[in-house]
């Protein structure tokens, strides 16, 4: 039997159908909260200014077919290298898995449909993790708006053909939480897809997104693919890009805080006021919630990954400073945009299938920041280049 969640708290529904499969709606608690009385669905009574956007409809768990992966099964992770990749890999070894596949970029185009074609042809991986993609902060989002759409477009569309054509058991497509408008009511519930208007600074990244998400639903729908989109908040970790135009808030910060601290400086300028509103999650807890989904969740909505906590930019600035360059000042661009005030994502869709991440966000940055000093004495961190051999004398 089926269990369903709840359209407007996520918590299990009671409800049947006809036919015997538990159908979503509102749970009577919420039903008798609706001014609609017990049996109507909360958003259908609640009001647009006020309302809770309710979770996907189709967030289903099946407890009676969860889907065990073999040890040995061939895995495709596809983006191995980068922040996301790389903890997938750390994750799939860890869990004992054998058989994992990559290619990296100069291995494999991932924008050429021919070439991802020949390479699935010869590997036929059984799981794919499509964690691949063209990524940055506000700076590369403005600078190079056609590569982003561009190339997250022709990724999404090679890997998921290729993995249909070939036969793939299961694939998990990973996008990001700028796909939601940027008036979201917030907490994010994943009801909130298309919704509103997107954030400008962002926008043809997000459309890139969410063309992933209906991509793997549409697979699903006519040829009845196991593809399953999960959304992660913002992210951060070991293998992070630290590139101060193409990187995002958090490593940028701990690179500026660390340089800041080895010249000597008295302060730090950050771009924009500090008063938007972030969630981080950890690229460690993210791998394991995809590992998670590949083996517990079947339906064709999205699923947000997160923690559920956000706090202000000026907020994270200060705890990234006490970590890195303790005593340090620190001064506003406001010149330089925002971005959007708030994004939060709620996770009461992935709390009730049973995950919740583990990494804090203090502890967090400790961590990264020790990854990042060991590394960057070995000339390794990306987006930072390694300092030229100085000759010797013989």
């Amino acid at each position: 039997m089926r269990e369903v969640l709840c359209i407007a708290c996520a918590r299990h529904s009671s409800a049947t159908s006809l036919l015997g499969f538990r159908r979503p709606r509102a749970c009577p608690g919420c039903s008798q909260a609706a001014a609609g009385g017990p049996g109507q669905p909360l958003a259908a009574a609640a009001s647009p200014s006020s309302a809770r956007v309710a979770p996907s409809a189709s967030i289903l768990r099946n407890p009676m077919s969860l889907h065990e992966i073999p040890l040995d099964a061939r895995i495709y992770v596809a983006g191995h290298r980068g922040l996301v990749g790389g903890a997938v890999m750390r994750r799939l070894v860890a869990e004992g898995f054998t058989n994992l596949l990559t290619a990296t970029r100069d291995e494999l185009d991932l924008r050429d449909q021919a070439a991802v074609d020949r390479w699935f042809d010869a590997r036929r991986p059984e799981y794919v993790y499509l964690v691949a993609g063209t990524v940055g902060g506000i700076w590369a989002n403005s600078r190079r708006p056609a590569e982003f759409i561009y190339d997250n477009l022709m990724i999404h569309a090679t890997v998921v053909h290729a993995a249909w054509r070939t036969g793939v058991k299961k694939l998990l497509y990973l996008g990001s939480s700028c796909i939601y408008p940027r008036e979201a009511v917030q907490p994010m519930a994943e009801g909130a897809l298309l919704t509103g208007p997107l954030e400008p600074t962002n926008e043809p990244y997000a459309i890139a997104k969410i063309a992933g998400i209906k991509l793997c639903q549409a697979y699903r729908l006519q040829y009845g693919c196991d593809f399953i989109s999960a959304m992660p908040t913002n992210l951060y970790g070991p293998g992070d890009n630290f590139d101060l135009e193409s990187s995002h808030v958090l490593p940028a910060m701990i690179r500026k805080f660390h340089e800041a601290r080895e010249r000597g400086d008295a302060a730090v300028t950050l771009w924009g006021t500090g008063a938007p509103r972030r969630e981080f999650l950890h690229a460690d807890d993210l791998a394991d919630a995809c590992l998670f989904l590949m083996r517990e969740y079947d339906g064709d909505g999205h699923v947000n990954v997160g923690t559920g906590e956000d706090l202000s930019i000026r907020s994270l600035a200060e705890l990234v400073r006490d970590v890195v360059a303790p005593g340090l000042a620190i001064e506003w661009d406001a010149a330089k945009p925002d971005g959007s005030p708030r994004k939060l994502l709620d996770v009461s869709c992935l709390h009730a299938l049973g995950w919740r991440h583990r990494v804090g966000i203090a502890p967090g940055i400790a961590a990264t920041y020790r990854w990042f000093v060991d590394e960057l004495a070995k000339g390794s961190v990306r987006g930072i280049a390694a300092p030229e051999a100085v000759p010797t004398s013989t």
